[in-house]
């Protein structure tokens, strides 16, 4: 198929918006393409998974800028000129009223390679996050899905009449602004005036709301594109389940590292909260490009004891052993089940692992000295534990593991991040950095911090009415911030 382009494209189904509907190999895709052309996507954080160089271009049309479906498809046959992988990311499914037909066909017609990756489409995916079945035994047996929006000057390009014969679950998409003339015509083909419908509004999202009404009267009541309208009789069914998530329709900050953020990210999600991710740090390697973090790995048998503050230093201290054999005769602590966790990914379980998670709680019960310890942390840290281990007789050696920097943060952000429901802060330099950036005034009215020495720092800059996690971790702080919403209701 291919006569001279060097690449292939691959039309990818980006699903309806909930980013953990991408498949597999759709995320794969993206992780190795060379180009990136995507439409306008109700979550963009899919982009994330593209890998650091791939060239991203915005295709996506949008009030006031529509981009001809011709200067597109040439957008395509252009970069495959000249990439090896171009990845076509298209909300819901490529072929599914995404018009990937047609940019297949231009594709073939210019001698292009492609391949099609199906997506989860909103037809399907909408209705069961409102607990809409679009088939149910005894109910419905059938579904069609119809586009509602007028390519020519009227909705006739679709027989309504013979629709409403047929029976079964109707599915309209971009069919609001049409909503009352559709209703007509399906009622004047025997549809009863009493015919469950639902539409749902950023379906799969956080922000989903979804409105009950009847077929009679769908053109009176206010409904807001884009919706998804499911017709029939399983629009009366409510087997609701996303709608029951503690945290959907909230928007929660994170301000923690970009690579680090993943887990915090996949909770909010799983819980229904929208994410704004703002990383206020950056890890960087340390400024002897891990000289003195290696030496220390080569002479670790010569230490007692082994001394883990987080799960960054883990894992950069772990890259320069050859085995766990290494540590043989040589106790691990660590400050945090995510700590201990991170150390248990190499088969080494941590000796000591202290009731609370602050360095205190570590000195409380450690054992006294004599004796070597090693300790690989961030450049700038707390002094708590060299300090006070040492004056327990131990001699205490700090190793420079990483440095955390300040990102350049995203001025046009700062209303973004003033509206949202809640911020989280997991460090005491994202607290440093995200104000000093910012300001507190642009602080949402709900603040979680991960553990004390986190909520000290939130006060000194006069900030008050904090939410403390009880656990001082990532499970800690989502828990903190679901019981917040819980305690204030609907406010």
């Amino acid at each position: 198929m291919n006569d001279g382009a060097s690449g292939t494209v691959y039309l990818v189904g980006a699903g309806p918006g909930d980013p953990g509907l991408l498949t597999i190999r759709g995320k794969e895709l993206l992780s190795i393409a060379d180009v990136v052309v995507f439409d306008y996507l109700s979550d963009d954080s899919l982009l994330d998974y593209c890998r650091v160089g791939a060239e991203l271009i915005d295709v996506g049309k949008r009030p006031g800028r529509p981009i001809p479906q011709d200067e597109i498809n040439d957008v395509l046959i252009q970069s495959a000129a000249s990439a090896k992988v171009v990845v076509r990311l298209k909300g819901g499914d490529p072929f599914v009223f995404g018009r990937g037909g047609e940019e297949a066909q231009a594709l073939m017609e210019a001698g292009v390679s492609f391949e099609v990756v199906p997506g989860v489409s909103s037809a399907i995916a909408v209705p069961a996050y409102a607990g809409i079945p679009v088939t149910h035994r005894g109910i419905s047996t059938s579904v069609t899905v119809v586009t509602g929006h007028r390519h020519g000057n009227a909705t006739d390009q679709v027989d309504w009449t013979s629709l409403a014969r047929l029976g079964g679950t109707i599915v309209v998409l971009m069919g609001v602004a049409h909503r009352s003339e559709i209703a007509e015509k399906l009622m004047a083909g025997g549809l009863g005036s009493e015919t469950p419908v639902a539409a749902v509004r950023w379906g799969t999202r956080s922000d989903q709301i979804k409105v009950m009404t009847s077929l009679g009267e769908l053109g009176k009541i206010p409904i807001e594109s884009p919706s998804t309208i499911v017709i029939g009789a399983v629009a009366g069914l409510n087997l609701a389940w996303f709608e029951k998530r503690p945290l959907l329709g909230r928007k929660i900050v994170i301000t923690r590292a970009k690579d680090q953020a993943q887990t915090l990210i996949r909770g909010f999600r799983e819980l229904g909260g929208q994410v704004l991710a703002v990383p206020a740090i950056e890890i960087v390697p340390p400024s002897d490009d891990y000289e003195a973090l290696a030496n220390a790995a080569r002479n670790v048998s010569g230490y007692d004891w082994l001394v883990f503050t987080s799960s960054n230093a883990v894992q950069r201290f772990f890259q320069f052993l050859n085995d766990a054999r290494d540590l043989a005769g040589v106790k691990v602590a660590a400050i945090g089940d995510g700590t201990a966790k991170a150390v248990g990914q190499f088969n080494i379980i941590a000796d000591l692992v202290p009731p609370k998670f602050v360095a205190e709680s570590l000195v409380a019960v450690f054992p006294p000295g004599p004796g070597r310890i090693l300790l690989p942390r961030a450049k700038v840290a707390r002094d708590v534990i060299p300090t006070e281990l040492t004056k327990m007789g131990w001699q205490v050696d700090v190793v420079e593991a990483y440095r955390t920097e300040s990102p350049v943060l995203d001025k046009v952000l700062e209303e973004e991040i003033a509206n949202s429901d809640a911020i989280t802060f997991t460090s005491s330099s994202t607290v440093t950095n995200f104000i000093s950036r910012y300001g507190s005034r642009c602080l949402p009215s709900r603040v979680v911090s991960i553990g004390p020495v986190t909520t000290r720092t939130l006060e000194q800059f006069g900030v008050r009415g904090i939410t403390t996690a009880t656990v001082h971790n990532l499970g800690g702080v989502l828990d903190a911030t679901v019981a917040l919403f819980a305690e204030s209701g609907n406010s």
